[in-house]
């Protein structure tokens, strides 16, 4: 599913989100598909759903780092440790990607304000991503996997913080959500498609 979210200041005043069903060259292509985080070519940078210590764990970050090599773990290491809703960039080393945006989300039931700190991941990501002038991102579905955050609940975060950043994106033109199954893909399509309608 894709959609295009044109027009507005920040805070998401006067934003339009509409349905797609090709690129476009006005406004923010926004998309969801199912896939491998490992493997989203044409992207300037794709996102980790790091731990605090940057280190290869389970999850997008173990894919992450097998696929990168042992470069991105040495790098890493400097900006080691993070905070909650922290993000920091890195080089993509063996990935298709000239960038990693790595992002420490909130593990659900045990951080305070869980909304909160994962609406900063997606804002301080994006943040990292137009400091350097990035057009393309690629970002998992952060903190839903081990750390256990609700999908919905997070879809629904993930895709308003985007939608309230769109005015002050200056660099950002396409973000997608890659997707490990079929059901967080259909959760997150049944989300964007409720924000197109009102």
């Amino acid at each position: 599913m894709k959609v295009v979210i044109s027009g507005g200041t920040g805070g998401g005043t006067g934003v339009t989100v509409k349905e797609v069903t090709e690129d476009v060259t006005d406004g923010i292509l926004l998309e969801c598909v199912r896939g491998d985080i490992t493997a989203q070519t044409g992207f300037d940078a794709v996102v980790n759903a790091a731990n605090a210590e940057l280190r290869p764990g389970g999850g997008v970050a173990g894919a992450i780092h097998r696929a990168a090599g042992p470069g991105l773990d040495k790098e890493c290491r400097a900006f080691a440790p993070i905070e909650t809703g922290q993000a920091v960039i890195t080089g993509g080393h063996n990935l298709p990607n000239p960038y990693v945006i790595h992002v420490l989300g909130p593990v659900f039931g045990r951080e305070k304000d869980p909304a909160k700190k994962l609406a900063e991941a997606y804002t301080n990501a994006l943040r990292r991503a137009e400091e350097k002038g990035l057009t393309s991102v690629a970002f998992p579905a952060i903190s839903t996997g081990a750390f256990g955050y609700p999908v919905k609940e997070a879809a629904e975060i993930a895709f308003r913080t985007i939608i309230n950043a769109a005015g002050e994106l200056k660099s950002v033109r396409r973000i997608r959500f890659v997707l490990y199954s079929e059901r967080d893909l259909a959760v997150h399509e049944e989300v964007l498609r409720k924000l197109v309608q009102s």
